[in-house]
């Protein structure tokens, strides 16, 4: 699998496939080597948990699962929907990521 994803940490992007579809969610944690990412609110899944020094109550705790990268796109804020990715030089020759349609950058 490929080592590079097209999303980061922080970034906004749409669910395109799977139960979750359609939702927008900012990306918790991304993983390039399983090509695989954490969105916030998607794939909730539930855990049963011990007792420990941290959470004393333990108990049936939710939170999110990995992803595939694949199956989110960049949400766009100006075009309101997801988008595919251009690479264009930005600021100081650096190449910077922008929205197809439009042409804004996410990249500062």
């Amino acid at each position: 699998m490929a080592n590079k994803l097209h999303v980061k940490k922080g970034d906004t992007v749409v669910v395109i496939a799977g139960k979750d579809a359609g939702v927008t969610g900012k990306v918790l944690t991304a993983s390039p080597a399983k090509g695989k990412v954490v969105v916030e609110n998607v794939a909730m899944v539930k855990r049963h948990t011990k007792p420990s020094k941290n959470d004393p109550q333990g108990g049936i705790k939710e939170k999110e699962a990995f992803i595939d990268a694949s199956n989110v796109m960049m949400y766009c804020p100006k075009c309101k929907k997801g988008v595919r990715l251009a690479h264009v030089e930005g600021k100081n020759g650096k190449r910077v990521r922008a929205c197809v349609k439009c042409g804004s950058k996410f990249d500062k």
